[in-house]
């Protein structure tokens, strides 16, 4: 049976210790340790400065993980995120040097300043926990989690991910710029630009491991399954909506729903717990029709056909 007692110690210690340096931004900070519990890759899309480096750098810290931070430009190559081939002269033999890929938390940081051709390296590492080169198949380490971050689309210089990378991300989050009273206080208390340097772990990479299997074994009744059937079918069904939820999206929203639970110490999903997640799992992967008045799509009008959605979905009892 799952370890409530050490799910609940555990994922208190880890929110604790992550908003030492991440301050006023508890469900942000939620929400990536249920990503992380669920197995799950996230992205943040937000405005540089806001902290979504330092998150990651946090949470590998705390869980004494390896981190690798990739920074991805126009003219990064595959080889470049995933390694490559060498012929050893000493040994005459050939020899796979891994790349920054290789690490338990990886740091994609502004994931859409690369080219599709590249952005696609990441997806058979962020499906499987593995990668294949020339023909030989390497395990990635574990617990495995990528956390890329993205610009904006209307920022100069940027490639828009295509559906399916999206929709390997089991969440879309945003930091958002913090309130004036935090960050008076971000400005009163962090003197020093390594604000990380002096977390200590709280957790192992062992005990996270545990823990994700622990959150597997959650229970799922048959009404929060319809429930999420539900919820899939309707943004395919919805006539604004041009690209509806896949069926990964349907087992992302379960998953995650797995992973609330359990850090909020439950042997059992709620309906609560699915509609909580419906934006953040959800809405990077449904394809909005444009209207006249924006123009342009934003992540704004997802979330709020979504909310639609969510509003008018019958909730089980």
């Amino acid at each position: 049976m799952p370890s409530f007692d050490m799910s609940r110690h555990g994922v208190r210690a880890l929110l604790q210790n992550v908003e030492t340096v991440i301050k006023g931004k508890t469900e942000v900070v939620e929400m990536a340790i249920v990503g992380l519990l669920a197995r799950g890759h996230l992205l943040f899309e937000d405005v540089p400065g806001v902290g979504k480096t330092t998150l990651a750098q946090c949470l590998a810290k705390s869980i004494n993980c390896s981190l690798s931070r990739i920074q991805f430009t126009s003219d990064l190559l595959p080889s470049d995120i995933i390694g490559v081939t060498i012929f050893d002269q000493t040994k005459r033999e050939f020899e796979f040097r891994p790349g920054p890929l290789f690490a338990n938390v990886v740091l994609a940081d502004e994931i859409n300043r690369t080219t599709p051709k590249t952005q696609s390296s990441l997806l058979e590492a962020m499906h499987s926990g593995r990668v294949s080169v020339e023909k030989t198949t390497y395990t990635l380490p574990q617990p495995f989690i990528v956390m890329a971050t993205q610009n904006p689309i209307e920022f100069h210089g940027t490639f828009p991910l295509p559906k399916s990378q999206m929709d390997r991300f089991l969440m879309r989050l945003s930091l958002g710029y913090p309130d004036a009273e935090r960050e008076r206080m971000i400005l009163s208390e962090q003197k020093s630009l390594l604000a990380t340097a002096e977390l200590e772990p709280v957790l192992t990479g062992e005990e996270v491991l545990r823990l994700q299997e622990d959150v597997e074994r959650v229970k799922v009744e048959d009404s929060i399954l319809d429930y999420i059937v539900r919820l899939s079918t309707a943004t395919r069904e919805h006539s604004r909506i041009e690209l509806g939820v896949s069926i990964r999206g349907s087992l992302a929203l379960r998953r995650a729903a797995q992973s609330l639970a359990y850090c909020e110490g439950r042997n059992f999903v709620s309906p609560d717990d699915v509609k909580r997640l419906v934006i953040p799992v959800l809405a990077h992967r449904i394809h909005v029709a444009r209207t006249f008045d924006t123009g342009r799509m934003s992540n704004r009008e997802d979330e709020a056909v979504l909310e639609e959605i969510a509003g008018k979905v019958p909730v089980p009892l």
